[in-house]
């Protein structure tokens, strides 16, 4: 596997490395060793799927506060997206900072989100697939989120007027936490 830091602190792009000849290919997606040796979390306790059926639907951007934050490993399985993690912790060098790559079901790319941060996506293909593996038990009283167009970060998604829940479309503006 290949770890590729990001210029957001503590987020990285991982690369399967693949061994290919005429039948195809085979590579290893997540290796807990390796998480570990990189200092992530690689105590993933679930694993989600997100379908998508329409190409610019947007989900995000979604985190859970302390003590129930998670950190996140998302990969694409089907179609591709363009995959946003933004950085929510005050106390980070990157704080309110926010960094994208394309992940495609061809790519086998995935991104690692670390507790602290925000997570969203927007499809790039019609019946777009995405699996997460999350460190960390879902707690609804614990879920928050920001809006996706919020001026506060800038976050420059690839497709206008995308397909968004009423929820994600709603979150108030960002406002920082008062020291």
């Amino acid at each position: 596997m290949k770890f590729t830091t990001t210029p957001i602190a503590g987020v990285w792009l991982v690369e399967m490395e693949r061994s290919e000849d005429d039948r195809g290919w085979f590579a290893r997606s997540w290796c807990a060793g390796e998480f570990v040796a990189h200092g992530l979390n690689a105590a993933f306790s679930q694993s989600s799927t997100s379908f998508n059926r329409r190409r610019g639907t947007l989900r995000g951007m979604h985190y859970q506060v302390a003590p129930h934050a998670e950190a996140k490993l998302v990969r694409c399985t089907r179609g591709a997206m363009y995959d946003v993690a933004l950085d929510l912790r005050p106390s980070s060098p990157t704080f309110c900072k926010w960094f994208a790559a394309e992940l495609t079901a061809d790519n086998g790319r995935s991104l690692y989100i670390p507790e602290g941060c925000a997570h969203g996506f927007q499809t790039l293909a019609d019946d777009t697939e995405v699996l997460y593996q999350i460190a960390g038990e879902y707690h609804p009283a614990s879920g928050r989120g920001v809006r996706w167009d919020d001026a506060a970060f800038g976050i420059q998604w690839p497709l206008l007027e995308p397909l968004i829940s009423d929820r994600d479309q709603n979150y108030v503006d960002f406002t920082l936490p008062q020291t």
